[in-house]
């Protein structure tokens, strides 16, 4: 009894564990505490706590070493504008690559089918979006995951036999990889408009600019994509909805050769236009730079580290480096954000594109820190908060990235190299930057915010792996 009073006598000081409100409370009474920010691994899930238990290996760590050594030795290069037909495997005239892993027609999101009826047209396999889904419903049409072809696409993702593609080479690993070329933003295929206009530009697209960036390119020799995006940090962006700095720094880089070569082209004053005006011109590049590095980072044996993720407007899928090119799928969630005038939550589909790639290497919402102008026309609640989210990040990945720097925040290298024992441990998902497609395809563009990956995704992969290690 006597130690009962004297603790209730003495001045306490306390350490409290677990529920934050139990340390506001003590506060309130100017009690001395501390609070031990703590939850149990993996939420409490007896299961996936035995999973991590299982992946508590040296072989895992040794593996996420090698995998994140390689991540930041990779140099992705910008060599060639090449077309789909030429490079991809298999491909078809009536092959089309879509965004995220594969799935059926009758699975598909009302943007991704109305790309697909428009791809088709554009191909001059059809005369019109009835053609092309009575073509589709008689299973003439080859549907492919962009990433089974060793590419990328940005949102519904369309990649197909006339298309040209960027064609980036990971000099460091001898990998290769490709994407499209942006169309802009707005109403264009990739946010699943598909009408006379949006086949039209990507006819010039095909046509007339392809062939110019071509010759450039061939003027200019490889160029460093890693370059331009760690100088694309220190000028606000962070390569997923802000890339104004890395695209003036590559049409800087490009323009000089266009002019060069084309000075007798009726469509260079066009050409410069589009160059110039179109402030997304840099998200494809660096889409196809992460999935260079990223493809160098598959399979290596016992790895947790995420090497894709992407959507298709219906599932979320991750691969992790252990697991090869083995997808693990769980239904996508709404992205939350800001909408165009006109334009509410209720007209937006779900999460859909290849582009979380970037995150994969640590830039887009990992590194936005590095772009305050960027949290307004996502949503984000303030700078304060794209800061915070960027040390979020820093307790899911491996380590922080040499190259891939952030100014804004004392020189920090950004997150990289997420870790999927990590994600289920603490709970915390990857955060990433979107843009938002109208669920009705034909529409376009609705607006831009932030979403998070379902969990189920990195369960499912860690469980995969832990049955490897048994």
């Amino acid at each position: 009894m006597a130690k009962v009073n004297k603790l209730f006598s003495d001045e306490l000081n306390v350490a409290n564990i677990g529920i934050e409100n139990f340390t506001l409370t003590l506060k309130d009474q100017k009690v001395n505490t501390v609070h031990i920010d703590w939850r149990p691994p993996a939420g409490g899930d007896a299961a996936l706590a035995k999973v991590l238990d299982i992946l508590a290996d040296d072989r895992v760590e040794k593996a996420n070493k090698e995998a994140f050594d390689r991540i930041n030795d990779s140099e992705p290069m910008l060599v060639d504008v090449v077309y789909a037909k030429d490079v991809l495997p298999d491909m078809k005239k009536n092959t089309i690559g879509h965004a995220g892993p594969r799935l059926a027609w009758d699975e598909m999101c009302g943007p991704l089918q109305g790309a697909i009826l428009g791809a088709i047209v554009y191909e001059g396999l059809a005369d019109s979006l009835e053609e092309a889904e009575k073509l589709v419903l008689n299973d003439e049409i080859d549907f492919r995951s962009n990433h089974s072809l060793g590419a990328v696409g940005p949102m519904t993702g369309m990649i197909t036999y006339s298309m040209p593609l960027w064609k980036v080479e990971n000099k460091t690993f001898n990998n290769t990889a490709y994407t499209t070329l942006n169309e802009g933003l707005g109403k264009v295929m990739r946010f699943g408009a598909n009408g006379p206009d949006v086949i039209e530009k990507l006819k010039w697209l095909e046509k007339e600019f392809a062939p110019v960036m071509k010759a450039a390119l061939k003027s200019t020799g490889p160029i460093s994509l890693k370059v331009i995006m760690a100088k694309a940090l220190a000028m606000g962006d962070e390569m997923h909805q802000r890339n104004n700095g890395a695209t003036s720094m590559m049409v800087r880089e490009l323009m000089p050769h266009v002019v060069k070569t084309q000075q007798d082209n009726p469509e260079l004053h066009k050409i410069t236009e589009f160059l110039t005006g179109n402030d997304q011109f840099f998200l494809n590049l660096a889409m196809v730079a992460g999935k260079a590095i990223m493809d160098a980072v598959s399979n290596i044996e016992y790895s947790t580290v995420v090497t894709a993720m992407s959507r298709n407007g219906t599932n979320f899928g991750i691969r992790i480096s252990g697991m090869g090119d083995e997808w693990f799928e769980a239904p996508v969630n709404q992205p939350e954000g800001l909408f165009f005038p006109g334009f509410t939550a209720e007209d937006a589909n779900p999460d859909i594109g290849d582009s979380t790639i970037v995150e994969t290497v640590g830039v887009g919402g990992f590194a936005m820190g590095s772009a305050p102008a960027v949290v307004r026309f996502v949503g984000a609640a303030s700078v304060d908060q794209a800061f915070q989210y960027s040390k979020d990040m820093q307790l899911i990945t491996v380590g922080l990235s040499p190259t891939l720097i952030i100014p804004t925040m004392n020189f920090t290298g950004t997150a990289t190299g997420i870790d999927a024992r990590k994600v289920v441990e603490t709970g915390i998902l990857p955060v990433i930057n979107t843009g938002m497609a109208h669920k009705k395809p034909g529409i376009g563009q609705v607006g831009a915010g932030i979403v998070h990956p379902p969990a189920a995704c990195f369960e499912k992969a860690i469980k995969a792996l832990g049955e490897t290690l048994k």
